[in-house]
């Protein structure tokens, strides 16, 4: 018998890296409360968050292995278990805004992207934003002058790695819960982070300085462990898809509202000095990392990468 089954109650257990006021942890509450809203308490949702259960470094094994049952993790954490076609989500300066992220996480690219994830015994849901990346540290960081010797916090996406290299800093791979503590200890100089999480978790107090840079997209995909999700009966598979996609779309039209709360909180906070990069200072970073889209390019089929430009560049 499935786990679970024998009080006639399913549990889905989602877990998570995120405090539970960001986009994607409210997203999640959202989806636990339909959920059991429309099944009448026969499927219940257990919500991990903060990395209470596994954290950056476990979650996809976890995942896989069947010790939780649905995730939300980073677009970047798919290239290390065997996709690196997700890791273009984390190229610099390819989004002019979340419109056009969106046409590839909402359009026929993103569904074939999610789809191969079967190979992996993983199924791919959907995907949510958490919006634009902005650079953080003791000190402005709006040219590539200014990273030169910083240790940078990234997570573990060999893209965002070579960009911190081609701004001339030195990337350090640790998970999101151990940042802050990091930052604070001196062990890393800086981080990049939507601003919703910069202030979640705290990094204003131990950054002095946030450079609006908007340089790079954060996103997830919500996935399930595959013998979960085929365990489940297609009328229940179907609750939970359609439960999801609204938590996801929930989840999205908040990403916005939460980064711009979070940057008048830090604002009225006042600890940490916000900077907004001038137009040629934009030119410079953007011709810095350009050898990061080749390098990509190398290691994908480059079809990915054309296929993700036309559609960024559609103006539908």
């Amino acid at each position: 018998a499935l786990r679970g089954r024998a009080a006639g109650v399913l549990t889905i257990r989602f877990s998570h890296v995120v405090a539970e006021d960001t986009p994607k942890g409210l997203a999640a509450l959202r989806f636990q409360a339909l959920v059991q809203q429309r099944a009448s308490g026969r499927i219940q949702v257990l919500v991990y968050p903060a990395a209470r259960l596994y954290g950056d470094h476990d979650e996809m094994q976890a995942l896989q292995l069947g010790a939780v049952d649905m995730l939300a993790p980073s677009l970047s954490k798919f290239g290390r278990v065997g996709f690196p076609e997700f890791e273009l989500f984390d190229l610099p300066y390819l989004f002019p805004d979340v419109t056009r992220v969106r046409h590839i996480t909402q359009g026929a690219l993103g569904q074939r992207m999610l789809a191969r994830l079967s190979r992996h015994r993983l199924v791919g849901l959907g995907f949510m934003d958490n919006g634009f990346k902005h650079m953080s540290a003791n000190r402005p960081l709006l040219e590539p002058a200014d990273f030169v010797g910083l240790r940078m916090r990234v997570q573990a996406s060999r893209v965002i790695a070579a960009q911190m290299r081609a701004l001339g800093a030195r990337p350090v791979t640790l998970a999101f819960s151990e940042t802050r503590r990091a930052l604070a200890a001196g062990v890393v100089d800086g981080t990049e982070n939507p601003i919703s999480n910069f202030w979640t978790q705290g990094m204003h107090e131990v950054q002095t300085d946030l450079s609006l840079t908007q340089h790079a997209y954060l996103g997830y995909a919500v996935v399930a462990n595959q013998r979960f999700w085929q365990g489940m009966s297609q009328g229940d598979r179907e609750l939970v898809a359609a439960a999801l996609g609204e938590a996801l779309a929930f989840g999205n039209q908040i990403a916005d509202n939460q980064n711009d709360k979070a940057l008048v909180a830090l604002r009225q906070d006042g600890s940490t000095r916000i900077h907004a990069p001038s137009e040629d200072q934009m030119t410079r970073m953007r011709h810095a990392v350009e050898s990061v889209h080749a390098g990509l390019a190398q290691r994908i089929d480059p079809q990915w990468l054309r296929d993700a430009r036309t559609a960024v560049a559609n103006d539908r």
